[in-house]
């Protein structure tokens, strides 16, 4: 929070430049505390006490504080980062579900999966799902990447708590195998046994 319209973090210096002009740099070294959003979607902040911001993207957020502190301070210049932004996802096999960091505010779809290792060799490409909101009612993106046109939908900026589900394919006859296979094993050693003890009695 800085006041002035962000006057502190504007470096002003004066350096030549083409033409004989000047340049202006944005400070980078703004910095800033940092406070927790609660579960009902509320922050506690210095002066205004707890106010809520569910529901607003961080630019509305930024405004509202803005107006809030203009009680306070003489134009009040607000910037907003969540540190926390993260993505799940399900890329298509049994127990490789990942939870990928959004490092930036415009992640999209591809680069989360690529974050994740890749839709997995048993998940559906055809058949991705961007589950999104409330999970009693949530919105869902269908996104079909072995095409090109699909593809061209991977560009779908993420938003914190997305999740992405791949469907698995379903692999039946190796399912069937790995399920019967301890009883084959046990059933052809027994019969192997009893062949054993025919041809070695007397």
């Amino acid at each position: 929070i800085f006041s002035n319209d962000g006057f502190k973090l504007i470096d002003v210096t004066t350096m030549a430049g083409e033409g004989g002009g000047s340049s202006v740099r944005v400070s980078s070294t703004a910095g800033g505390l940092k406070y927790q959003v609660e579960f009902d979607g509320s922050v506690k902040f210095p002066l205004l006490g707890r106010i809520t911001l569910k529901g607003m993207t961080i630019r509305e957020a930024e405004t509202f504080l803005e107006e809030k502190y203009s009680t306070f301070y003489n134009k009040p210049y607000v910037l907003l980062e969540v540190t926390n932004r993260r993505v799940i996802i399900f890329p298509g096999s049994e127990g490789a579900a990942k939870v990928v960091k959004l490092d930036n505010e415009n992640t999209t779809l591809m680069e989360a999966l690529a974050s994740a290792g890749g839709i997995s060799k048993s998940g559906k490409a055809y058949n991705v799902k961007l589950i999104r909101g409330d999970l009693k009612n949530p919105e869902i993106y269908l996104v079909d990447l072995s095409t090109i046109d699909g593809v061209k939908q991977a560009d779908l900026v993420l938003q914190a708590n997305d999740i992405i589900y791949i469907e698995p394919q379903l692999r039946i006859g190796s399912d069937v195998i790995a399920e019967t296979l301890p009883y084959l094993s046990f059933i052809t050693t027994m019969i192997i046994f009893i062949e054993f003890i025919k041809r070695t009695a007397p």
